[in-house]
């Protein structure tokens, strides 16, 4: 048998890379798009749960992309304590594969890529839902994901005014001040989610919830905003879908089951189902449905993470 050889990337290949806030969004689209075209295969992540008292898990996100003519399995851990150790609180592995034949054809070190691709579907899911003209964002969270929330987002809308909030003062603080110094304008650390949430033309929810709790109020929201929630515990309230205009998932297979995400209960109560659900963020990507249509509509969209993304 002819030898098989087999890519490995680690972190420091990754980041010599050194890609652009472009080519980032422009792969995870061409995926979204190929997605809507029904050119791939979704399977939905499965999650282990090494002990409870561990505080964390496991996600395994497969899938399959024919324009690439690749399939992937990436495991990641997701860890809310690992800032007490001095760690992301996220790892992971990406494997890719011949389709046609199962043969490896590359290990990557997935820790920023997961970061770079959650990014990348936030900014492109604001691309067709958000109010071109908007100019404020409110950001929640401060995680590895959030930083790429932040800075592909303000990369298609130049914001004029970020805010953003997390529990802890030294994560918010250290967070504005990176922020601030690699877009080059002020970034707002402020102190409760009020004050983050409130009138901004934008809102990502990405909290570190231990369990679920409704600390974003749908009140606070502004009318013909965009709402991004995707902790992986509920921080909206129930009311939140009763007033969006639309409801726009990244893939509804991941989102109608499962025991985690920021909609879960409203999935469980029947206010997200199929008959309720807009699209698929794919779809839109496609051309197959519209995304926002005019500047009056309130639209939800809520993205699990997609194994497409990373491949």
């Amino acid at each position: 048998m002819k030898p098989i050889y087999i890519d490995y990337l680690n972190a420091l290949d990754i980041e010599t890379l050194d890609m652009t806030d472009a080519e980032i969004v422009e792969a995870v689209e061409a995926g979204l798009v190929a997605q809507g075209n029904g050119q791939t295969v979704i399977e939905p992540r499965v999650h282990l749960e090494p002990d409870p008292s561990f505080n964390g898990h496991f996600n395994v996100l497969r899938g399959y992309v024919a324009p690439l003519d690749a399939a992937g399995v990436k495991i990641v851990g997701d860890y809310v304590d690992n800032y007490l150790h001095g760690l992301p609180s996220e790892f992971g592995i990406l494997n890719l594969f011949d389709p046609r034949t199962g043969t490896p054809r590359a290990i990557l070190d997935a820790t920023v890529i997961t970061d770079m691709r959650t990014g990348a579907v936030t900014a492109i899911g604001a691309k067709h839902l958000a109010k071109k003209t908007s100019k404020v964002l409110g950001h929640v969270g401060a995680r590895g994901t959030a930083y790429w929330n932040v800075r592909l987002l303000d990369h298609l809308f130049d914001f004029d005014e970020i805010r953003v909030h997390s529990r802890r003062p030294e994560s918010r603080d250290s967070f504005a001040a990176k922020l601030s110094a690699d877009l080059g304008k002020k970034v707002t650390a402020v102190a409760d989610w009020r004050a983050c949430v409130e009138g901004a033309d934008i809102v990502v929810e990405a909290s570190r919830l231990p369990e679920p709790q409704p600390l974003l109020k749908t009140a606070w929201i502004k009318p013909g905003g965009l709402v991004m929630p995707y902790g992986t515990m509920s921080a909206v309230e129930l009311s939140l879908t009763d007033i969006m205009a639309k409801i726009v998932v990244d893939d509804w297979g991941q989102c109608k089951g499962g025991k985690f995400g920021s909609l879960r209960a409203h999935v469980e109560t029947g206010r997200l189902s199929e008959q309720t659900l807009h699209a698929e963020l794919g779809q839109i990507a496609a051309g197959l449905k519209p995304g926002r249509q005019s500047d009056d509509e309130t639209i939800l969209f809520w993205h699990r993470g997609l194994s497409l993304s990373d491949i």
